[in-house]
């Protein structure tokens, strides 16, 4: 009940992180990587240690002066840079292969930037109509519950939690200048699976507290429900938080950025599930119940 009877509080929380990551997005903007801006990158490895890095960004930059090279781990390197041909391609290696240096390319991929736009669509495509199918199952799924809350309703407030447990990520990524690729929009997508899951679980209990007439008004019913699975919510998300910070912290890194936005998105969904999702159910019912 502590929850749902101070859920103003939660309610000013969660707009103004919301505001502060829709600042970040618009005034600092993405990062886009290759994937949606076309280009290339290369991947490589120094067998018998790297050279000083800064030398090897100078020595990059005076023939491809749009690069950008930054270090993978201890002997390794990204370099990212417009469209190469194949003859740029072997000269950004020649390159890399600084005084001599054995180098040892790992990965290179190319993008045209036509393709890039396209997966850009795709991707806000594919984010819409999962949100879509989450709101249409979910009213589909309470529709025997339409008192005091119509079955639509929580998907509504399924839909705006979604929202705000997309943007807060996408806005901290973008802070921080973390690059945006494919992989970003597969962790957006995980994240509205896992934090849906969430809401989903608090929901039900809550339609069966209703169906059952467990408690006298619909505030208490909200408030008992959130006591009943919240040990549930925290040791779920818990389990796969431990699992993504060993992901980030031991993993490749080509998967960090990926990890971190999973861990942040997790805690975020977990949180607005309790202290954001349900107790919207309560301000919504309350504000019928004034009309």
């Amino acid at each position: 009940m502590f929850i749902v009877n101070y859920r103003k509080i939660f309610f000013a929380i969660s707009i103004a992180a919301v505001a502060l990551s829709l600042f970040a997005v618009f005034f600092y903007g993405f990062n886009t990587g290759i994937d949606f801006e076309g280009g290339a990158i290369l991947e490589a490895e120094y067998p018998n240690g790297r050279p000083n890095i800064e030398a090897v960004a100078e020595a990059v930059h005076a023939k491809f002066p749009e690069a950008q090279v930054q270090s993978a781990g201890d002997a390794g390197i990204f370099v990212r840079t417009s469209d190469l041909t194949e003859a740029e391609h072997q000269e950004l290696l020649t390159t890399l292969a600084l005084n001599g240096a054995q180098v040892t390319e790992k990965q290179f991929n190319s993008i045209g930037p036509t393709i890039g736009r396209e997966l850009r669509q795709k991707a806000w495509v594919a984010i819409a109509a999962v949100l879509l199918a989450i709101v249409l199952f979910i009213a589909f799924a309470f529709r025997k519950v339409s008192a005091p809350i119509s079955s639509w309703k929580y998907g509504l407030i399924t839909l705006v939690s979604l929202a705000h447990d997309i943007i807060l990520p996408a806005g901290l990524f973008a802070f921080l200048g973390k690059e945006v690729n494919s992989l970003f929009v597969v962790a957006l997508l995980s994240i509205l699976g896992i934090s849906v899951h969430d809401k989903i679980v608090v929901f039900d209990r809550v339609r069966e507290n209703l169906k059952l007439k467990s408690f006298s008004d619909f505030t208490t019913t909200v408030g008992k429900s959130l006591e009943q699975t919240f040990a549930r919510s925290v040791n779920t998300s818990l389990t796969i938080l431990i699992v993504l910070g060993v992901l980030w912290w031991f993993g490749p890194a080509s998967t960090k950025d990926f990890a971190l936005l999973l861990f942040v998105g997790v805690a975020i969904g977990t949180y607005s599930s309790v202290f954001f999702a349900t107790p919207l159910l309560v301000t919504l019912e309350k504000w019928q119940g004034r009309r």
